[in-house]
């Protein structure tokens, strides 16, 4: 059995602190909104519609799956990210729609 390149907190584990500091860069709340979708997405720059660095990137989906709020799949060399909705829903029922509203954005992107 091979671990898990990308492991992720168990959905109890999950802490509705982390989710929030998470969220506390403007680009990761866009790439929740992408990811609001519940499809898996691509994991790169073009896929999120962000001007930042390949390796800015990869910092956001590591900072997002370790709070829980996504998943990772390897697919031979390509990576796909997904929303972790289902899970996160039983866990904090409602979060992922507040949090994707156009009020919590808007919040969320504020200085």
């Amino acid at each position: 059995m091979t671990d898990n390149p990308f492991p992720q907190p168990d959905v109890d584990d999950i802490r509705l602190t982390n989710i929030l500091r998470a969220l506390a860069d403007p680009g990761r709340v866009k790439m929740l909104q992408v990811l609001a979708d519940g499809e898996y997405h691509a994991c790169n720059v073009d896929e999120f519609g962000l001007d930042i660095q390949k390796s800015t990137l990869s910092h956001h989906f590591k900072t997002l799956r370790e709070a829980g709020l996504t998943t990772v799949i390897v697919e031979g060399r390509s990576h796909r990210i997904a929303l972790r909705g289902d899970e996160l829903e039983a866990r904090f029922p409602g979060l992922v729609a507040f949090l994707t509203s156009e009020s919590a954005v808007e919040d969320l992107r504020a200085p």
